[in-house]
């Protein structure tokens, strides 16, 4: 029996999605048959190396992907409705009035020529006209209060604003119009690990207020921790784990989740650092059956030759690793060490 989480009705549901990128020295699947929900007041955490898919696949959400990059597959229903189906006006429509994106790094997403009050007298207006300027000026005074931003940095131009300050302003803008969903790509990249923690506490409270849905796109598995309900571990392009967030910490069952965490410092657990062996592969040439098998001490002859399905277990968690039978049953040969 799932948590209920996996049992709930899903705000977004991915179905068979593949994004390819079309480059001169061949396609790339950056996103290949990817199946996921999301459910309505969850975080959830979408993690993997850098250029396993995960950015591409939280831009596909938005139909955000650009050329050369095309959604070649799949569908992506938010709602009911298949988002792949909508005119380029149904979709501008639906971004930051019910789906928003906050992006790694704000200076490359305000404008700068633009002062704060008017990011948030254009966004707001643009989805509905008959709310005047004073109005959405006040609206984003609020949301300064909530933010812990002084009401006259408002005036401010983003240069003038901390990389802190600039990233509060993106969520702002994303509670803004109420946005059903948010999609938080790296938010904390930019930013020193005191500020990070307030941030994070920030977001925490967010949640709390206003029973927010997050996919939040990171590599820092610290953060996943902190916030996730569940974790989705993506792997070349693949998504090869599924899972609440106590369980998959506690015992992950794919060998790259494990890999994952084993290379990740923890000062709570005296346990020595270990390190994943080798690169992750060239999507132009991918290795055939599993793409982690290069890099799998645990890794058959069956892996070498066919791609294994995401099953589900007992519990709702999800794997695609031919070290499970679909009953779940893990069989591997011998305990490994990444060393």
């Amino acid at each position: 029996m799932g948590s209920k989480i996996e049992q709930a009705e899903p705000l977004l549901s991915v179905q068979d999605l593949v994004v390819t990128y079309y480059t001169r020295a061949g396609e790339v699947r950056a996103v290949d048959h990817v199946d996921l929900d999301i459910v309505k007041g969850e975080v959830l955490g979408l993690v993997g190396e850098s250029g396993c898919g995960k950015s591409t696949l939280g831009m596909a959400f938005l139909r955000l992907v650009r050329t050369p990059g095309q959604i070649t597959n799949g569908r992506i229903l938010f709602h009911g409705r298949d988002l792949l189906e909508l005119s380029e006006r149904e979709v501008q429509a639906l971004r930051g009035a019910h789906i928003s994106m906050i992006f790694q790094d704000p200076m490359t997403s305000l404008d700068p020529l633009q002062r704060i009050d008017d990011h948030f007298v254009e966004s707001i207006r643009a989805h509905d006209k008959t709310v005047s300027r004073k109005e959405a000026v006040e609206r984003a005074a609020e949301l300064f209060d909530l933010l812990g931003i002084a009401r006259d940095r408002l005036h401010d131009y983003p240069h003038q604003l901390s990389g802190g300050m600039r990233q509060r302003v993106m969520i702002g803008l994303a509670l803004a119009l109420n946005a059903e969903l948010i999609i938080a790509d790296e938010p904390t990249t930019s930013l020193d690990v005191l500020v990070e923690a307030q941030f994070l506490d920030l977001l925490k409270d967010l949640k709390k207020r206003y029973d927010m849905t997050l996919v939040l796109i990171t590599h820092n598995i610290g953060i996943v921790a902190e916030l996730a309900d569940r974790v989705a571990v993506m792997y070349a392009g693949k998504l090869v784990e599924l899972a609440d967030v106590i369980p998959l910490f506690g015992e992950p069952l794919h060998p790259y989740t494990e890999a994952l965490l084993s290379s990740v410092p923890n000062i709570r657990l005296d346990t020595e650092l270990k390190i994943m062996e080798g690169q992750p592969p060239d999507l132009l040439v991918p290795p055939t059956g599993c793409r982690f098998h290069p890099r799998c001490p645990y890794a058959m002859d069956i892996c070498r030759e066919k791609d294994p399905p995401l099953v589900e277990l007992e519990g709702g968690r999800k794997v695609a690793c031919w070290l499970f039978e679909k009953e779940g049953t893990p069989h591997r040969s011998a305990e490994v060490s990444y060393a």
